[in-house]
């Protein structure tokens, strides 16, 4: 599986692992609505499971995804700061859209 993160989601994912709620837990990304083709996404600090895949990153972050669900593969975590703090997942080889 594979996982993309831009620098700004890099930053603010390191500030949620060096938390308090951080200490031992790690980032997972998830599905939180299914739209036939394509899928919305959130992430949280959680611990690994038995269907879990580490994936590696080139910011040094390991992402937790379930490997049962193709549609995490190939994801991308950006974090914009403006015109709001938010996150922002996408996967651009299953369909998505924009919600601005």
């Amino acid at each position: 599986m594979e996982c993309k993160i831009n620098r700004n989601a890099a930053k603010v994912l390191k500030r949620m692992l060096e938390s308090k709620e951080g200490q031992g837990k790690m980032i997972r990304v998830f599905i939180t609505e299914m739209h036939g083709d394509h899928a919305h996404y959130d992430v949280k600090l959680d611990t690994p499971t038995e269907h879990d895949e580490i994936v590696k990153t080139d910011k040094d972050i390991d992402i937790l995804m379930d490997s049962r669900e193709e549609f995490l593969d190939g994801v991308w975590i950006q974090f914009f700061f403006v015109p709001q703090e938010r996150f922002e997942i996408i996967n651009r080889n299953k369909g998505w859209h924009d919600h601005h």
